[in-house]
């Protein structure tokens, strides 16, 4: 397919969820010509409500994403297409970004509002229970399970700290390690203390009706009545177009930022999941409304500086 090149915005913003609709507000009110790409696909797309972010809380999030599409479509120097970047280079003023379709844009700065992939594990009923009630997070979704029968997926450092996490909101908790404890003898007395039993089978199967948990399942052939499932997956960037331009990612796969959103590439920015394990709508719309603004002073000072040289 003949590929087909496009002016020269002031930002591209590949990914427009939250983040990335955020940033374009911020830069839109700053009459900055803005082009987001946006494959459609944010990690939450499963989840039936979205929570803990004022003025929206309980708000199905695909409701939120489409009301701050038009809002941000409202401002003229902003627009949207739906596609998936497929490769970006770095010319000497400007970047380039290749789409799946074959188009070709250009932009003086870019964002990276792409979030992650969760890695669901090979257990039949946890990707249709994703988002549902197999959760990552508790401040997003503990409120409404609150005193009910709770699971953490978890082992050594990390089940421990997760469970004594979510036995904030229930006293009905279960620390299932899928596989033997690599709990030190410290932190298995401190669960006990706080009665939360420990259960080290495998796990086979998450029971469902259209998402929601019955039982859990295990190798043993036992049995768990269930109404939540708390769980960290591994993830993968969503988007590797930022490693390849040379971003640092650090040990636990985000992409490297500093407190203005700026990666380690000049001009280079990237806001939401893809940069932080606290993940949730609030934090992802607060990164990008500082990624904008902070791009938008960029470009500010590089006009300045341009019309110094020529002074």
């Amino acid at each position: 397919m003949a590929s087909v090149e496009h002016g020269v915005a002031d930002v591209i913003i590949i990914g427009g969820s939250y983040a990335g609709l955020s940033a374009a507000m911020a830069l839109g009110r700053a009459l900055r010509s803005v082009l987001i790409i946006d494959s459609g696909l944010p990690c939450n797309r499963q989840a039936p409500h979205s929570h803990n972010f004022i003025t929206q809380d309980g708000e199905a999030p695909g409701a939120i994403a489409a009301k701050a599409r038009e809002q941000v479509l409202g401002y003229p120097t902003v627009r949207l297409i739906d596609g998936r970047a497929s490769a970006a280079s770095k010319l000497e003023d400007r970047f380039e970004v290749t789409t799946e379709a074959g188009d070709r844009y250009a932009g003086r700065k870019l964002l990276f509002a792409t979030g992650v992939t969760d890695l669901m594990p090979d257990i039949p009923g946890f990707a249709e229970c994703w988002g549902i009630s197999v959760a990552h997070c508790p401040y997003c979704h503990g409120y409404e399970v609150r005193d009910t029968t709770i699971g953490v997926v978890g082992n050594g450092d990390m089940g421990f700290e997760f469970a004594r996490l979510i036995s904030n909101w229930t006293n009905r908790l279960t620390l299932f390690t899928d596989g033997p404890s690599t709990l030190t003898d410290e932190q298995r007395s401190a669960l006990e203390l706080h009665a939360i039993p420990i259960v080290e089978p495998r796990l086979r199967q998450l029971e469902h009706e259209n998402g929601q948990i019955v039982n859990l399942l295990l190798d043993d052939e036992s049995r768990h009545p269930m109404t939540t499932l708390f769980a960290r997956t591994p993830f993968v960037q969503h988007c590797a177009i930022p490693e390849q331009l040379g971003c640092a990612i650090d040990e636990p796969g985000y992409i490297v930022v500093d407190d203005f959103k700026r990666t380690t590439v000049s001009g280079v920015y990237a806001a939401g999941d893809n940069t932080t394990m606290l993940r949730s709508v609030a934090g992802a719309v607060a990164a990008g409304g500082l990624a904008g603004a902070m791009i938008n002073k960029e470009l500010i000072e590089e006009s300045f500086h341009r019309a110094a040289g020529h002074a």
